[in-house]
């Protein structure tokens, strides 16, 4: 296996991220976490062996970004801006992960969720009222990174 370039994504985002305004940041989040589920899933066509679990790991950034939306109603103007940031966040997103096959994706995809962990739990300062619910995303997070660290052996 060739040496993978793990990025920093809140780094690699960085352009995108930066502009938004602090209220609306989670909903940005939520729908990174979005794209990140439409990758699961096309990772589960690519390694059909893990399917389940990988599918597993889509629905749970569904369930994180159904979360955040929850917790953080964005505004009209808000999903306007973020839909607008979407597409170029998406595309920088994916190149990081273009010069790999499937599974050295999902080993990158490993560390992002756990930098994911660490990007809900840098919210808490901002809304400490919320550190539970941010605890919990930052569990799910986790999990999918629990989940490809024991599954990318096999699939290798």
């Amino acid at each position: 296996m060739k040496t993978i370039d793990i990025p920093k994504f809140g780094e690699l985002l960085a352009e995108h991220l930066g502009g938004v305004p602090a209220e609306a940041y989670p909903y940005l989040l939520s729908q990174l976490e979005r794209t990140a589920a439409d990758r699961y899933r096309q990772w589960a066509d690519d390694v059909p062996s893990h399917r389940e679990g990988i599918l597993k790991c889509a629905a749970a950034e569904d369930e994180i970004a159904d979360r955040v939306e929850a917790l953080f109603p964005p505004s009209d103007e808000h999903r306007a801006l973020v839909a607008e940031i979407i597409p170029k966040a998406k595309q920088t997103y994916y190149s990081a992960f273009e010069p790999y096959t499937p599974v050295e994706q999902m080993t990158i995809q490993a560390n992002a969720e756990r930098q994911g962990a660490n990007a809900w739990q840098t919210l808490k300062a901002a809304y400490p009222e919320k550190g539970d619910e941010l605890d919990q995303l930052s569990q799910i997070e986790l999990s999918s990174a629990d989940y490809l660290d024991a599954a990318l052996p096999e699939m290798m």
